[in-house]
Formats: C-alpha cells, sequence, structure tokens
C-alpha cells in the first residue's frame, strides 16, 4: 500500500489522479504544506471504520439497475399460524 502526498493546489489541478492515487493507499492533501485532509477509496475507509455496505448503499449504486431480480411467489413467504 503506497501513500501519496499532494498540495491543494496539484488536488484542484488533477482530482481524478489523486482518485487514481488513492486506489493504492491514501492521498495526503496538504494546505501550506502541512496535512489537511486524507482521500481514500470507499474500499479502504470501510475497512478502516469496520462498515459494511447496508442495502440503502447497494440501491443507490447505479450499476444495481442491470441486476435482474425475479421475486418468489407471495404464497411461499407466509405460512399458517400455529396456534396449538
Amino acid at each position: 500500500m503506497g501513500m501519496t502526498t499532494i498540495s491543494s493546489r496539484t488536488f484542484n489541478q488533477n482530482a481524478s489522479g489523486a482518485k487514481r492515487s488513492a486506489l493504492d493507499g491514501p492521498v495526503f492533501i496538504t494546505d501550506r504544506g502541512r496535512p489537511a485532509h486524507v482521500l481514500l477509496s470507499i474500499e479502504a475507509y470501510r475497512h478502516l471504520t469496520g462498515r459494511q455496505e447496508s442495502i440503502l448503499d447497494l440501491l443507490a449504486d447505479p450499476e444495481a439497475a442491470d441486476v435482474e431480480f425475479t421475486p418468489g411467489h407471495a404464497d411461499t413467504l407466509t405460512r399458517p399460524a400455529d396456534l396449538t
């Protein structure tokens, strides 16, 4: 895992390059030579925080529209209550 340090000016001029660098490790963004922000990939962030993807994250994914889903029949989801 690599670490990259760039200035705020460089980040503003080449945000896509910073995002590519973040795939290899954290990108430290400096203001006046001092670290001010850190850019992480979403995978690194989730690993760091221990957070799993939620159903909301999955549903918000634009690529999720391409997933085929066929729900089962409603009668297979329920069963009579056993009141004995």
